[in-house]
């Protein structure tokens, strides 16, 4: 069973920082990217950002510039830095690894449970 855990949420006001983290064992051996995707209430999950297996990183406009995506390989470990939040960064977010060409078949494409991030006004 692979096991994708989120951790660090929890309620901000906004111009505020929190450190997501999603910790997966095996993540980096397996060669899986890593997503952060969030949900608002009432709203489809939308992306928010990635990394892959060499480090590249990528944003949804609506992040970018606030969030930093990061990961640590020894502890399988990836984190979002997220800075100057805003009230519509409220969300559930979750941790997916991502299949990509070169992962370990069937040892990627998993989500955590969640972790809330809520930033008052």
């Amino acid at each position: 069973q692979v096991q994708v855990v989120e951790s660090g949420g929890g309620s901000v006001q906004a111009g505020g920082s929190l450190r997501l983290s999603c910790i997966s064992p095996g993540f980096t051996s397996n060669g899986c990217g890593m997503d952060w995707y969030r949900q608002a209430a009432g709203k489809q999950r939308e992306w928010v950002s990635s990394i892959s297996t060499d480090g590249n990183t990528v944003y949804a406009d609506s992040v970018k510039g606030r969030f930093t995506i990061s990961k640590d390989k020894r502890k399988d470990t990836v984190y979002l830095q997220m800075n100057s939040l805003k009230p519509e960064d409220t969300a559930i977010y979750y941790c997916h690894t991502l299949q990509v060409p070169g992962s370990v078949q069937g040892l990627c494409g998993y989500w955590g449970q969640g972790t809330q991030v809520t930033v008052s006004s």
